[in-house]
């Protein structure tokens, strides 16, 4: 059980990763126009 369990975690924070690699290379795009301060405040809300 431990070792499915530590599998399915291992899963989300790749997932996570991923998923926040593609909304940064997203957002780089848009960061020279809107600034820094979106991402400041999601990161400093989390």
């Amino acid at each position: 059980m431990t070792k499915s369990s530590s599998y399915s975690t291992k899963i989300m924070v790749i997932y996570l990763i991923y998923s926040m690699s593609k909304w940064i290379s997203t957002y780089s795009e848009l960061l020279p126009s809107i600034g820094i301060s979106p991402i400041a405040a999601l990161l400093s809300g989390r």
